[in-house]
């Protein structure tokens, strides 16, 4: 049997939770590609009132799902209320997509003489991809695990998921799942459309079974590595889309540091410690001016850090892994300590950390991600020291820029020099904060993501989707959305993006 262990408390109890064995984990993914069979062909309008009912279902069992969570977690009710909320907008973000159909990149080329002499009937479009193997995450046990985007997103794209439950929260997984299940099955969906397993070998059985088509993954850079590794033995290597280690620099301009003093260091204390610094989009490394005003951040960001108490870690390895990376960082990368919070309290516990560099002396090994309440402050002198420090570290999921209100010279050279190495750049705000919408990107360069796809926002659904060109085809074969009549998405034809008269004419109020 699993088990569970309450971090806030440190105590550990028995589930009555199995792990999956390898021939149950096969018998999930053959019932998923069943299911795939069954709604690669479902409309759109079917897929967006699923999701819709997948969201209730999650409101339903909601007082559960939040105390489950809040034992197995201890990140409280207020932040898992929250998430919840996420998790539940993220389905009916994504059938608010479905409806609209841009997603699909509908494409028409007609028939005709061209430059290049005359040539056929071209119709594209993206289609579902198959069933996804989907990783939930320790940190958040809803919006980026069972009930997370990458389950939101495989399903609107019309794939049935197989999740890979996380060991750190095995129950709020169970009944995560069993909402949405019970829910699904309400609606009507086939059976296998979701399905569940538990156990770090059923997560590799998973990605080498032959039925799955691609994975979504949010977790450690190793696990991330093991998990390609096995994938690329497959006779049919798939799509992993991997979100895995990011350092997420912030940098204080002179002018932000003296306009902003004490905002930016409140503002940078509760970035690199919230949720106990267990953020996919944590400050890890932050660069401040040296001068009076640099000092009084760095002096407000020590005294901070040295009244802080204890925060509770996901788990024992999170824990151990800190404690790893925190010699690493002063032992290998030259770091020093400047403050230290206390342990008191039961559970799993990390003091928050503040460590000092000169922006001068850092180098890949001051740059390893510490995954929890720690913070590297670099101290500079020029531009040309940042730059020094960016050409060390690895790519990020963000970054960060505090500036103040006349220097647009400097602004835009830090967001020339960083901006290449990271998938969003932030200004005068901090990173920690995903924000789910159109216009999201969450993902970066390697180490942060293995791609140039985002696992938040109305574009993560790209990632279960493939493009197919349809040439000289009959009508009868075309999906519904690249035949000639149909005129309900926006479809680009000939060249020319023509837009649904409904979309053109109506205005629609977000709240």
């Amino acid at each position: 049997m699993l088990t569970t262990t309450n971090p806030a408390t440190g105590i550990t109890n028995e589930t009555d939770i199995e792990q999956t064995s390898p021939a149950e984990t096969a018998a999930r993914a053959a019932s998923a590609q069943l299911a795939f069979d069954t709604v690669r062909g479902s409309t759109r309008d079917w897929r967006a009132g699923l999701l819709e009912a997948l969201a209730d279902g999650l409101e339903h069992h909601r007082p559960a799902l939040v105390a489950t969570a809040n034992d197995e977690t201890g990140l409280g009710e207020a932040r898992l209320n929250g998430e919840l909320n996420r998790s539940q907008f993220q389905f009916r973000l994504f059938a608010d997509a479905l409806r609209e159909g841009s997603y699909l990149e509908a494409t028409i080329d007609h028939a005709g003489e061209t430059p290049l002499g005359a040539a056929p009937e071209l119709r594209r479009m993206l289609l579902p991809i198959g069933p996804v193997a989907v990783f939930g995450s320790s940190n958040f046990p809803f919006a980026f695990s069972v009930v997370g985007g990458d389950t939101a997103s495989a399903l609107a794209a019309g794939n049935s998921v197989v999740i890979k439950a996380h060991s750190s929260h095995p129950l709020t997984s169970q009944l995560s799942f069993s909402a949405l299940a019970d829910a699904a099955s309400a609606y009507g969906a086939p059976e296998g459309i979701l399905g569940i397993v538990y156990g770090t070998e059923s997560g590799r059985v998973l990605v080498a079974d032959p039925h799955i088509a691609a994975v979504g993954f949010t977790g450690s850079l190793g696990a991330g590595e093991a998990l390609l590794a096995i994938i690329s033995t497959r006779p049919n290597p798939i799509p992993f889309y991997g979100e895995l280690s990011s350092l997420n620099p912030l940098i204080v301009t002179r002018a932000a540091a003296a306009e902003r003093t004490t905002q930016i260091a409140e503002g940078l204390f509760g970035s690199f410690t919230l949720g106990a610094g267990q953020f996919c989009t944590k400050p890890g490394v932050a660069f401040v001016p040296r001068g009076a005003s640099g000092d009084a951040i760095l002096e407000d960001l020590r005294a901070r850090t040295a009244a802080a108490g204890g925060m509770v870690l996901l788990n024992e390895r999170i824990s151990h892994s800190l404690t790893d990376i925190l010699g690493r960082i002063t032992n290998d990368g030259g770091a020093n300590v400047l403050a230290v919070g206390s342990l008191a309290g039961a559970g799993i516990l990390a003091a928050p950390t503040l460590l000092e560099i000169d922006a001068a002396d850092f180098t890949e090994a001051t740059a390893e991600e510490a995954f929890g309440p720690v913070l590297v402050v670099a101290r500079f002198d020029s531009l040309e020291q940042i730059f020094h420090a960016v050409d060390a570290m690895p790519g990020s999921l963000t970054a960060t820029i505090h500036h103040g209100d006349d220097e647009p010279d400097a602004v835009r050279q830090l967001s020339e020099r960083i901006a290449p190495t990271v998938g969003r750049l932030v200004f005068n705000g901090f990173p920690t904060g995903v924000r789910v919408s159109w216009a999201q990107h969450h993902g970066g360069n390697w180490p942060s993501t293995n791609s140039q796809h985002s696992s938040v926002g109305v574009s993560a659904i790209r990632r279960f989707l493939r493009p197919i060109a349809f040439q000289d085809a009959p009508a009868a074969v075309l999906p519904e959305e690249l035949r000639e009549e149909f005129s309900s998405i926006p479809r680009r034809i000939d060249g020319v993006l023509v837009l649904p008269a409904r979309a053109a004419t109506s205005k629609k109020v977000i709240v």
